[in-house]
């Protein structure tokens, strides 16, 4: 099976899966509060916020590759105190890529948990509270898992966004061999190099087969997740 790919493949591959999954769970978390505050809140400058938070799909990738290393660089806004103070460099680094990946894929994330939580009967909750659970039970018990779809499948496109992010990434953390030359940025250098058809021919097989995968996954966890709370496969 190692005959498939030749190691630094393999390499693009393995960057490739630890920049989308650490993307997909450090997402995770922010969209959900993102979600929740637009979907169940009205405050001023609502409208601003859900612009910025969708701004990433509207604009270049490169421009949010630009603005992070404005930010983050070495010499960035916040880049140069991580160092100065943490010793942390995140330009040109895979965590960078991670981050890249994860700014992308929030807007994605945050539109599919805002419509689940949109879609919650209220008065499941009302009811909740009604028998004298606390609101942190109720989301737990009640919320959560009538949103749990929608979720899975922001973690989904998340995870799809960031395996698949070029323009970011290569503008804030370049393209560098085992370090932040993920799949695509890969794919990208082989298509740049004479003879490199065969190569990219299979970078490219390996992603549609990493998405596949990863969607067959998703579907059969929210089917899962649908019976468990009694909903219609």
């Amino acid at each position: 099976m190692t005959d498939l790919l030749s190691p630094a493949e393999w390499e693009a591959l393995a960057l490739s899966l630890r920049v989308a999954v650490v993307s997909m769970l450090g997402c995770l978390p922010v969209a959900l509060a993102l979600a929740f505050l637009l979907a169940r809140f009205r405050f001023p400058g609502k409208a601003l916020l859900d612009g910025l938070i969708h701004l990433p799909l509207v604009v270049p990738p490169v421009v949010v590759g630009y603005l992070l290393l404005v930010m983050l660089g070495r010499k960035g806004i916040v880049g140069a105190w991580l160092f100065d103070v943490f010793g942390v460099s995140i330009a040109f680094t895979w965590k960078g890529a991670a981050v890249a990946a994860a700014v992308m894929a929030l807007p994605l994330a945050v539109r599919a948990m805002r419509l689940a939580i949109e879609n919650v009967d209220r008065g499941l909750e009302d009811a909740a509270k009604t028998l004298g659970a606390q609101p942190l039970k109720v989301f737990a018990t009640v919320t959560m898992p009538l949103i749990a779809p929608g979720i899975l499948v922001g973690a989904l496109l998340a995870f799809a966004r960031a395996l698949g992010e070029f323009g970011a990434t290569i503008t804030f953390v370049s393209n560098i061999p085992g370090e932040t030359q993920t799949i695509p940025l890969a794919l990208y250098a082989q298509i740049q190099t004479p003879g490199g058809e065969a190569a990219a021919a299979r970078l490219a097989a390996i992603s549609i087969a990493v998405a596949l995968i990863a969607m067959i996954a998703s579907e059969y966890m929210a089917r899962r997740i649908r019976r468990s709370i009694g909903g219609v496969e």
